[in-house]
């Protein structure tokens, strides 16, 4: 392929940035679909497992330069993913544009080997006017496991509110056995979700972890509203009980709940579901801070 890109672009005489497309079947045989003279948004790709800024080197020969580079000289190590991340619905028909101002944003930059390639922040307008991509978003790895698991980590990680974004399908993709083993064409969405994108289906264990942080953050409140207030916000029988038992909604299930106050931490215990059996987590309830 990259042997009849190079004699596509000698035979229209180009010589500046380029890309050429093409399918591959599943006999490995591959047909030239487009040319765009121009740099692919999937140019990050290129970027990390190089080391070279095709930008610079593009503005470098529109200005006459010389390219400063032979096929020879140019390394390729590790692997790198890049998730476009926009403000779509992935839950109608699997990307429908959302439109509103972005109340919170923030990019996960604090996880290793992660670049985003963004024109937005905190308070700018997603409009009907222009496409609705967020941003770019790419994560390096020595090898492609790592890549993934670098994306899933900072997918998880990053903070968007005020529109309905695809992060959601997204992640859920990286992770699809399918797709980690490399079984992909055109034809995985519909394959994989023949209804539809209908979001993650929780574990058990996800299930009581998010119990367990749901609780945390109820009491949390409560307690520092009793601190601020002098008074919580819900009528407990008793405000020196050391258990109370909590009724915790999550999705169209509510589940039992105790907290169990064991000095300076609180325990919070759920059940796990199907088994009947209970399940402890220790936290820590940070609402001394306002003492």
């Amino acid at each position: 392929m990259g042997e009849q890109a190079v004699a596509l672009a000698k035979a229209v005489k180009y010589s500046s940035a380029g890309t050429v497309e093409f399918l591959v079947d599943t006999k490995k045989s591959f047909y030239f679909l487009e040319m765009n003279t121009r740099l692919q948004v999937e140019h990050p790709i290129t970027e990390c497992i190089t080391g070279l800024d095709l930008v610079q080197e593009m503005i470098r020969v529109a200005k006459g330069y010389p390219l400063r580079h032979k096929q020879a000289d140019i390394p390729i190590n590790g692997w790198a993913v890049e998730c476009r991340v926009y403000a779509e619905d992935p839950y109608k028909s699997f990307g429908l544009p959302s439109i509103g101002r972005l109340s919170q944003y923030q990019e996960p930059l604090h996880v290793p080997n992660v670049r985003v390639d963004s024109g937005i922040q905190e308070g700018s307008d997603i409009s009907i006017y222009y496409d609705p991509m967020i941003s770019k978003l790419i994560t390096y790895g020595s090898d492609r496991a790592e890549a993934l698991q670098r994306m899933e980590e900072a997918l998880d990680n990053y903070v968007i509110r005020g529109v309905t974004h695809n992060i959601a399908l997204l992640r859920e993709v990286i992770i699809h056995p399918r797709f980690v083993q490399g079984d992909v064409s055109t034809k995985f969405l519909p394959d994989v979700y023949p209804d539809g994108f209908k979001g993650h289906k929780l574990t058990d264990l996800e299930k009581r972890e998010l119990l367990a942080i749901a609780t945390s953050l109820y009491m949390a409140e409560q307690l520092r509203s009793q601190q601020f207030l002098g008074s919580p916000r819900i009528s407990l029988a008793k405000l020196d009980l050391n258990n109370w038992e909590l009724s915790i909604q999550l999705g169209d299930g509510t589940y039992p709940v105790t907290v169990s106050n064991n000095g300076s931490t609180f325990s919070v215990t759920t059940p796990i579901l199907n088994q009947f059996v209970e399940n402890t987590f220790s936290l820590i309830f940070w609402y001394q801070a306002l003492s």
